[in-house]
């Protein structure tokens, strides 16, 4: 079998991305996907995207992790899709589309893809951590020594600990660098390892931040390993809602495999 596929990354977070509309690709195997995503045997990404019709929307995503399997909301790849769905005419400059965690909204100007991310009506502080829900779960804590800290053997211990154990959750280690500037290192559950961007856990740990008064600010520019992200919401009562996720989706390259 031959398929036609595309690259594209946002602040590094890589993902191999397919035209799914005439439904031609097999969704069930997850071997497929995971060999797909194999950095040595296939194309090499953190996940593989779908785009497909949908009745109502401009397109649908479904988003699978590099291990095969279909996973939560991934943010960065939303947003390369909103790029992709463009390349393919589409969209032009807006977009509206369903993924696992519901409706998205999305504009694209200049290679700068802004998506729309759900609600965070609640978060969870901790002793030591914050725990939320942005589309998928996330896990965030601070990390003074973020240059040197064993990302990927804290971040798996974590990931499979008490209280997730095997549901898992995303890890986010943060460093204060300003008042509205973070610096952020992930390790994401499906890929099991640092990923060098994390759009949901960007989103994630401006709100934590905020939620637990280390800003004042609603729009906070996140330093990823891949480059910058911006993050902005508004808040009320607790609930974040109007939340925005901002930053540069690009091309990399298209092939038969």
């Amino acid at each position: 079998m031959q398929q036609k596929f595309y690259k594209y990354q946002g602040t590094g977070n890589d993902f191999v991305m397919i035209d799914n509309r005439q439904q031609t690709f097999d969704k069930n195997n997850t071997k497929l996907v995971a060999d797909l995503c194999d950095r040595r045997f296939g194309i090499g990404a953190d996940g593989l995207i779908l785009l497909e019709n949908h009745d109502t929307c401009d397109f649908k995503m479904v988003y699978y992790n590099s291990d095969g399997n279909e996973s939560t909301m991934c943010g960065n790849g939303g947003r390369c899709l909103v790029a992709f769905a463009k390349h393919l005419g589409v969209i032009s400059d807006s977009a509206v589309f369903e993924a696992i965690d519901g409706l998205h909204h999305a504009t694209i100007k200049d290679g700068i893809v802004r998506l729309q991310m759900q609600d965070v009506p609640s978060v969870q502080k901790k002793e030591s951590y914050v725990f939320l829900d942005t589309g998928s779960p996330h896990h965030v804590q601070f990390e003074e020594a973020i240059d040197t800290f064993e990302i990927k053997a804290k971040g798996s211990e974590i990931r499979y600990g008490a209280p997730y154990f095997e549901e898992g959750s995303n890890v986010n280690f943060v460093k204060q660098m300003d008042d509205d500037t973070f610096r952020l290192r992930t390790y994401e559950r499906g890929v099991e390892d640092e990923t060098l961007s994390c759009g949901t856990g960007a989103t994630a740990t401006a709100i934590a931040m905020h939620y637990i008064g280390e800003t004042e600010k609603n729009v906070i520019s996140i330093h990823v390993e891949g480059g910058k992200l911006e993050v902005s919401f508004d808040v009320k009562e607790g609930k974040y809602t109007n939340v925005w996720l901002t930053g540069p989706a690009k091309f990399v390259f298209e092939g038969t495999i």
